[in-house]
């Protein structure tokens, strides 16, 4: 069940101060905190507002390091996570470091050979080759033992990251550029790993164009869509500066893409013009990580780099494949995942209690896909969730979490059970020993269980205002859409609507898999006689819930169908329940 909470409605003086907006988009402003109308007018601009990117802290110690290395001839490798965020973030950096005439080389390490992260056999293959200088992009951030040792061997280390630090710890690297440093006066924690990367290639664009020494066709603006891919698809928030950059880059993408990413948005069936956040959480950032998960992530940074449009519509196709494949892959082990927890916690349905953390462990368990199985159990029981790949003695886990719960915090304290753990407070990794998961799971529960509200964490929808269906007209839908782009900390805007009939409802399609619940789709009507159609993901089990006539109450999202070319609104259902008629 969930709990819905309704904001509360703005004064009159508020709505006359926006009489120019749509009733709605005011609304759901003042939801927004934005209670000031010119703060809210301000939103609604988002402007890719100029910062000053080297006031992150040890910024210019980097640019003045990375330059030199470039002037000197020096080999330079880019250490690159393999996720979204890390593939466009190398990519991002690389595309810049090669106009600026660098020698360089990426590195992108193995989720099932090495794991996340650093690791010392890397630093030494590196300084093999007759690298001097190592650029890490989102990861490095708790690497101490890494950068001891590549201090040791003769290599500087330069960590980029936007992750939390151990104990507010830095690593002994030459440099270490993170927003969420304690001594960072930057003003804004929340960029993502292509964030940070690209607040370097802004500063070292600046400083080589201020020397004259900038060639090639890279630009600052040139970047943006790169940006944009990365910082949506790693779900950071998107406020502040992220709201900016990813607006630019949105507005890049549909006009201007790079190769790479127009082939990516064709492969993925997009119609050109149309990207916005919601597409690349759900289309495009799914088929970049998809090489990652299920073999190697150098096929996504590859496309990302291409330029050539053949190449890149082939390498685009691949992923789509690859992408498939995951899908059911991620659906079988996180059908396993959720038996087995119900089997531990002797749960009989959905109605019944969940403990206050899920865990769920197996060799069975395919290593790329273990955080999105996570991910699923906490859409379905809105509780903590790790799900765990065990490798002989070595086991490697992935966690997601719910607002309240700071997961990588969580993982601090059982730091004496891990060799190794990272993260932020929504998602996280670890690896253990082995015989170390049952101690870990008990005491992960048990910080859980102390943690967690009186009465157990519920779902709570948050919504901007009720309406009803007449409400939603053409006008509103176009000025709702000035609120984008969409993601944590800016959601799309949720309503109620009251006591609206359904005049037809049923089960369609299938939720990825066969084992995982279908849709549901209904059609609903209002005393207006205003009728729309509306979609509840993987709620097809509720069917028999309703009945053609039943009055419902509904906590709705606005959504764009897209099929055969055409594009319908529609609403999209978070929640529904039996109206309270009296």
């Amino acid at each position: 069940m969930a709990e819905w909470k309704i904001a509360p409605y703005a004064p009159d003086t508020y709505f006359a101060a926006l009489s120019d907006l749509h009733p709605l988009t005011a609304q759901v402003l003042y939801a927004r905190g934005l209670t000031d109308p010119n703060a809210a007018r301000a939103f609604l601009l988002g402007e890719y507002a100029p910062v000053n990117p080297f006031a992150l802290q040890d910024m210019p110690r980097t640019v003045e390091r990375i330059l030199a290395a470039i002037a000197n001839g020096e080999s330079i490798a880019v250490y690159a996570d393999y996720d979204c965020d890390g593939v466009t973030a190398g990519a991002l950096l690389m595309r810049t470091l090669a106009a600026l005439g660098a020698h360089a080389q990426i590195y992108i390490p193995d989720r099932f050979e090495e794991g996340y992260g650093l690791n010392a056999q890397a630093l030494d293959q590196l300084r093999a080759q007759g690298v001097s200088l190592v650029v890490t992009v989102d990861c490095g951030a708790r690497a101490h033992a890494e950068a001891r040792h590549a201090r040791g061997i003769g290599l500087d280390l330069i960590v980029t990251d936007h992750h939390e630090l151990e104990h507010d710890a830095l690593p002994d690297a030459f440099a270490v550029v993170d927003p969420k440093r304690p001594d960072c006066g930057y003003g804004f924690r929340h960029l993502a790993g292509v964030g940070v990367a690209f607040r370097l290639a802004q500063c070292l664009l600046r400083r080589a164009r201020d020397a004259g020494r900038s060639r090639g066709d890279v630009s600052e603006a040139s970047l943006l869509d790169l940006v944009a891919l990365g910082t949506v698809a790693d779900v950071v928030p998107i406020i502040g500066e992220n709201r900016a950059l990813v607006r630019a880059g949105l507005e890049r993408m549909n006009r201007k893409p790079q190769i790479g990413v127009q082939a990516l948005i064709q492969a993925a069936s997009l119609r050109p013009g149309s990207v916005n956040a919601t597409r690349i959480g759900f289309a495009l950032g799914p088929r970049l990580n998809a090489a990652g998960r299920l073999e190697h992530a150098q096929a996504a940074y590859e496309l990302l780099a291409c330029d050539d449009p053949a190449r890149a519509a082939d390498l685009a196709r691949a992923l789509n494949r690859q992408n498939s494949e995951r899908q059911s892959v991620t659906a079988a082990v996180a059908d396993n995942a959720e038996r087995q927890v119900m089997a531990a916690h002797a749960l009989s349905g959905d109605d019944a209690p969940a403990p206050p953390l899920l865990f769920a462990a197996s060799p069975e368990y395919h290593i790329g896909v273990i955080g999105l199985a996570a991910a699923r159990l906490v859409e379905k029981y809105h509780r903590p969730a790790i799900v765990a790949n065990v490798n002989g003695e070595e086991a490697r886990g992935s966690c997601r979490s719910i607002n309240g719960f700071d997961i990588t915090a969580a993982l601090d304290e059982c730091a004496d059970l891990l060799l190794k753990h990272g993260g932020h407070e929504a998602a996280a990794g670890f690896t253990a020993h082995a015989d170390a998961l049952e101690v870990l799971r008990g005491r992960l529960s048990d910080i859980a269980r102390r943690r967690q509200p009186k009465g157990g964490w519920m779902r709570i929808i948050q919504a901007d205002a009720e309406v009803a269906l007449a409400e939603i007209n053409p006008r509103a839908v176009a000025e709702l859409q000035r609120l984008e782009p969409h993601g944590q900390g800016n959601p799309r805007p949720t309503f109620v609507v009251r006591g609206a009939v359904v005049s037809d409802m049923r089960r369609v399609g299938r939720a990825e898999n066969g084992d995982l619940p279908p849709h549901l789709q209904i059609r609903i009507t209002d005393a207006q006689r205003v009728t729309w159609d509306a979609i509840a993901w993987r709620m097809g089990d509720r069917v028999q819930q309703l009945t053609a006539g039943a009055r419902v109450d509904l906590a709705c999202q606005l959504d764009v169908n897209e099929w055969n070319g055409e594009s319908r609104l529609q609403l999209e259902v978070l929640d529904f329940r039996l109206a309270n008629v009296e």
